[in-house]
Parts: structure tokens; sequence; C-alpha cells
């Protein structure tokens, strides 16, 4: 049946028992799992290639979590998304590049024999008496189960507040140095917006940092929360290296709700309509909506968020439609990294080969149980406190919004 779906797009399998949306590291461990619990009636479908999101990361941004060949000892490479591969020992290298973790994602692909049909989009989504039938653009296609593993990247949040359509999404600069100007401003401050910053000091740019709270001083137990010890690091290069790199400005309490386009130049407004005026076109380092808007009518939410079943992952208004991948969270836990949500892999694996009559899975995914892929604790993120409090530490030194606003407006 599976074989029948064509990468050409001139035909579709008429059915299978599961369809996985995406073949990033979500769906490609999801798919994994299923594998090891005896599902094989599978298949992947993917709008552009697996990893197609990596491979479209700016050529300079790395991953923020650490990857080394820990395995043999009980702990998986925390980039890995099966208990058996190391994405550093396979690219010896400790903080992967998109192409790189590409690379890795396909090379698992190949390994495994995985099926994977690329170039297809799912266009809509619905459910009949049998399942789910997925419209495609390589026709129509039947599933018992769909497993939504679509991601982020492609995703942006660029239609946040007015005028945010006139700024350039950090998701779409693939090279910093063909940004032409010296002085930038940048909307954000978590990760994305920091690695745009860094990156533009780096080559000697003076950048403008407005975020509404201080990220670069938060102290969280849940790491999803404050900035990576690896973007830490970067900043201070950046401020104590200053003679070398730009100037990079920390502006706080800074909720930027309108930007217009002027002739030369654009003006940022904040919640108090205070003005303030960028040379250059703002940065949009805001985050991503995520796919999952895209099936948001066989979910349910709750205060805007998205809910799922605790033991699988599984939508509680849909039954038969898992999600897998950074969108996960329960109770107050975001499971936004890969380490997090391939904690559940196993479990979504289990249900699936249970509903389909397949015996042992619990025992032929005993690895993944116990390299931490089937992860039961929801409150893993939240219930736990390092023994050691964080050392006091000063990152940054920011200012206020409005004095800053008042500043620059006096200059012009």
């Amino acid at each position: 049946m599976i074989s029948n779906l064509v990468t050409d797009g001139k035909s579709t399998a008429p059915s299978c028992s599961v369809v996985i949306v995406g073949a990033g590291p979500a769906g490609i461990g999801v798919a994994l799992a299923l594998k090891r619990s005896g599902v094989e009636d599978f298949v992947i479908l993917d709008a552009r290639v697996p990893g197609a999101a990596f491979t479209a990361w700016p050529q300079t941004m790395r991953m923020i979590t650490p990857s080394f060949y820990s395995n043999p000892f009980g702990l998986t490479d925390l980039n890995a998304i099966d208990p058996d591969s190391s994405p550093a020992d396979f690219l010896r290298v400790g903080h992967p590049s998109g192409q790189e973790y590409a690379h890795y994602l396909n090379a698992l692909v190949e390994l495994h024999q995985l099926p994977v049909r690329a170039g297809i989009k799912v266009t809509e989504l619905r459910t009949d008496k049998d399942g789910f039938q997925l419209q495609t653009t390589a026709g129509s296609l039947s599933a018992k189960m769909v497993v939504w593993a679509a991601g982020q990247f492609f995703y942006p949040k660029q239609l946040d507040f007015t005028g945010s359509e006139v700024c350039l999404h950090s998701s779409k600069i693939s090279d910093w140095s063909a940004l032409e100007g010296e002085d930038f401003t940048i909307i954000g401050g978590y990760e994305s917006g920091i690695d745009a910053a860094v990156n533009l000091c780096e080559l000697g740019k003076n950048v403008r940092l407005l975020s509404r709270g201080e990220p670069w001083q938060v102290d969280a137990a849940d790491p999803s929360r404050s900035l990576s010890p690896r973007t830490l690091d970067r900043i201070r290069n950046i401020l104590k290296n200053r003679k070398r790199h730009g100037e990079l400005e920390f502006i706080r309490n800074a909720d930027i709700r309108k930007v217009e386009k002027e002739a030369h130049w654009w003006v940022l407004y904040d919640q108090d309509d205070l003005p303030m005026v960028s040379r250059t076109r703002p940065i949009l380092a805001n985050g991503y909506a995520g796919s999952l808007g895209l099936v948001a009518e066989h979910f349910e939410r709750v205060d805007g968020n998205f809910v799922f079943s605790e033991s699988c992952d599984e939508s509680t208004i849909t039954p038969g439609i898992f999600y897998s991948g950074p969108e996960l969270t329960h109770r107050s836990s975001m499971f936004c990294f890969i380490y997090k949500f391939r904690s559940r892999f196993g479990l979504i694996a289990r249900e699936i080969a249970a509903r389909l009559g397949i015996p042992d899975a619990e025992e032929q995914l005993s690895t993944y149980r116990a390299a931490g892929f089937m992860n039961e604790d929801l409150d893993c993120c939240t219930s736990c406190q390092c023994a050691l409090e964080t050392a006091a530490e000063t990152i940054a030194d920011p200012v206020d919004y409005k004095e800053q606003a008042q500043r620059a407006m006096a200059e012009i």
C-alpha cells in the first residue's frame, strides 16, 4: 500500500494504518519508535524534504543544546532522536549547524529505510468512519491514525502586531552578512533575538535589542523559560570584547505594538505609543506560531493553549490524531527542546501499536524506556530544583525603552 505513494505527485496509496505529517526530528523520531514497536504500515509525508527546516536556518545558527556521545553510559546525546544514535558521534561537532543536523536526520532515514515521501503537502485533514482522510498535493490518502509533527520554523509570527509585516522576520535571513547597514533594531530578547544580535555584533554592527522583560537575567528551573548557557556565553563574549565587535544595547520594557514604514526609516511604537526610529528594517525575532494552527479544529484549547492527553499526546476531542513536536505542553511544562519532546516518542508508539493489535510493544520499546524516551512524569520540568542556587551575575546593563526612545528622538 505505502509503496504506491510516490514523490512525483502522480499517485497515492488508498490507505495505510498511520500517516506521520512532517519529516523533522519529531516525525522521524516517532517513526523510529513505531518501527521499534513493530508497526510497519506507516508513511511519513513532508511538503519539502527531511530536515528542511534545519537547512533553512541562517548559516551561522547552531543547536543551543550540546551534543556529546554519552550513550554508552546511559545518557543519550541531548540532540539524538532515538536511543541508538548520536549527532556528536556521527557529525563530530558539539553544537551542530542546521545543515549538519539535517544530514544526521537523513542518515537515520536511510539507515532504517523509513518510508518518507517528500514534496507532498497535506492540504486538508478530516475524520471519517474509518479514521482520517488526508487531502494532499498528490491526491487523497486514508489512515486509521495520524501523527501531526509538522514543526514550527516555517510558521513564524509575522502578523503579531500592527505593521509587523514591514519588519524582517529572523527566520527569513540566511546570511547575516548580506544585510546592509551599520545599526540594527531587533524586536525580541529570547533565543532567536539574541542569536540575531550576536551574529550582527560579530560582524561589527551595532544592535539595539528590544525586549518586554529581561530574559538574559531570568533564572528558571525550566530551561525552556530562560536563555541557554551557550547563549549566555555568547553574550558575555560580545560584552567582554567590545573593541572587536559592534555595540550591543539591551532595552527592557519594550512592548512594541506598532511599526510604520517611512521614506527612509522605520518608526516603532511601544505600549505607551512612544516612538523610536530605526534606520534599517527592524528584525522581528518574536518566535513562531507553529503548525498546529493548520489542524486547530482537531485539538482542544484551554486559555489559548492546545491540550493533549497526558497518556500519549493524543487529541482530547478527535481520537486517533497525536501530536509530536516543540508545541507540546503538559500542565505547566514545555516540551519545546528535542530532548524534551523525544521523551514522549515511545508512549505514542506504544499506544498506536496497541490499537493495531501488535503484541509485545512495551517489551520491544524497553530500550526507549531505559533511555528516557517514555517519560510519564509530567511534572519533570517544574517539580525539581538544583541543589545549588545559581551564582549571582549581571549579564547586561539594560536601559528602559522610554529613556532610550526619548534620547534617540532628541538626537534627530
